[in-house]
């Protein structure tokens, strides 16, 4: 029976913050069955595409998404039926062009989101394909990720005194992707028992990471690398660390400084964040950082770029927001040598494959990413090994919705058996 779609429903899920978000399936005429969830951000770029909630303060604080799925129930939908699953480009455009604005602000980008993830989903059970294989074909062997592991939360998604969003592991000596996980789980659990020992909080933030109120960002690195230790690796031998400075968060747009609103109150330059991260950088193993300058600050990211980006993976997240338009100004102007893909930013597969392909045509890295509001959904553990980005952020070692991609990795890895081999880690 025919690949074409059928019927195409959406209902309200929840994502991990206990808002609204969409959840749709696919049917197509052959019987095959595809349900996408859509994620979340707390700290969204500026150049996003728009994300459609219904505003209605009696509902859900307003966040409900009932007039997005009204949208794609009775306007996307009925535009797509008929077409072919297995055309995803051909799907997506059709979406994007019934929409018809630049940032998918007319229907939702999650409700266009929903339908473009649903659709492939249901394309490869069609093939009864795993999605990694059907969306990245037949290779000799599959390029498993290197996990960037968010084991201390600040910034936005945690009510902590930590500046910085994110504080990372990175282990990469593994030999497969089991044994890395493995690495970063008991740094994790040795981190959470010094933290205990020092009479500090072990709750954790949005993203499972923990959510103590350290001192600084410095603190926070050196702690880092003594549960490293202590868990029985070699900071930077075994497990290196990154950064997602979120700074756009901490931008001030009417002084152009960068502000330590949690911790000190100190107001800062783009000179001397940059000073500040070269600094890091020559003397622990920092190996990424994430939005360290603010999203139109194009100037500083150059600077940044000349400064420390032949030593440094610079990811571009609000910066880029998975628009490889945006990506382009970023090569042209080399303004960072990384991207952060999200699949929500964007607002369907299509586009999110264009980005990761711009990027690696112009040997820049990509790290595949989740949102902060996140689903048990996995389908990013399926991009990251599809497209053999070779990295992956999706959260700590703990809370369901981080570890069903960590799961789904780990699934992908056994049924893959000698076709998995680890990627390497960040080298400029």
């Amino acid at each position: 029976m025919s690949s074409k779609i059928k019927s195409i429903s959406a209902f309200e899920c929840l994502d991990s913050r206990g808002f609204p978000t969409i959840s749709a399936t696919v049917e197509l005429e052959n019987g095959a069955l595809g349900t996408a969830m859509v994620p979340s951000g707390a700290s969204t770029g500026e150049h996003e595409a728009h994300e459609l909630r219904d505003e209605d303060a009696k509902r859900y604080k307003g966040k409900g998404v009932l007039k997005a799925i009204a949208n794609l129930e009775k306007t996307l939908a009925p535009a797509v039926i008929g077409l072919d699953a297995c055309d995803q480009q051909a799907i997506d455009q059709k979406l994007i062009a019934t929409d018809g604005s630049e940032n998918k602000q007319n229907l939702g980008a999650n409700a266009i989101l929903a339908i473009s993830l649903a659709t492939a989903q249901a394309a490869a059970a069609s093939q009864r394909l795993p999605l990694f294989r059907y969306i990245g074909g037949e290779q000799a062997t599959y390029k498993m990720p290197v996990p960037m592991v968010n084991v201390i939360n600040g910034g936005a998604h945690a009510a902590n005194s930590l500046d910085f969003q994110e504080f990372m592991l990175v282990p990469h000596s593994g030999k497969t992707f089991s044994e890395n996980i493995q690495a970063a789980s008991e740094v994790f659990h040795t981190l959470k028992k010094n933290l205990q020992k020092k009479g500090m909080s072990t709750g954790i933030g949005d993203e499972g990471g923990f959510a103590p109120n350290l001192k600084d960002a410095e603190t926070t690195i050196l702690t880092l690398l003594e549960a490293i230790s202590d868990a029985g690796y070699e900071p930077g031998k075994d497990i290196a660390l990154a950064l997602d400075v979120a700074a756009s968060e901490m931008y001030n747009r009417e002084t152009g400084k960068y502000v330590f609103k949690k911790s000190s109150g100190e107001s800062v330059s783009s000179d001397d964040l940059i000073n500040l991260y070269a600094g890091w950088t020559s003397k622990y193993p920092l190996v990424s950082i994430e939005d360290g300058l603010d999203e139109n600050d194009w100037a500083g990211w150059t600077k940044l770029m000349a400064t420390i980006g032949n030593k440094t993976q610079l990811v571009g997240d609000d910066l880029f927001v998975t628009n490889a338009k945006r990506l382009q100004d970023g090569i042209n102007k080399k303004a960072a040598n990384s991207i952060l893909i999200k699949v929500n930013q964007i607002g369907t597969l299509s586009e999110t494959l264009q980005s990761i392909a711009l990027a690696h045509e112009h040997q820049m890295t990509a790290v595949m990413s989740h949102r902060s509001g996140e689903t048990e959904d996995t389908i990013i553990a399926d991009l990251a090994v599809a497209t053999a980005c070779g990295q992956i952020k999706t959260g700590s070692v703990c809370r369901g919705e981080r570890t069903a991609k960590y799961n789904r990795l780990l699934w992908i890895e056994k049924f893959l058996s000698n076709k998995a081999v680890m990627a390497t880690p960040f080298k400029a």
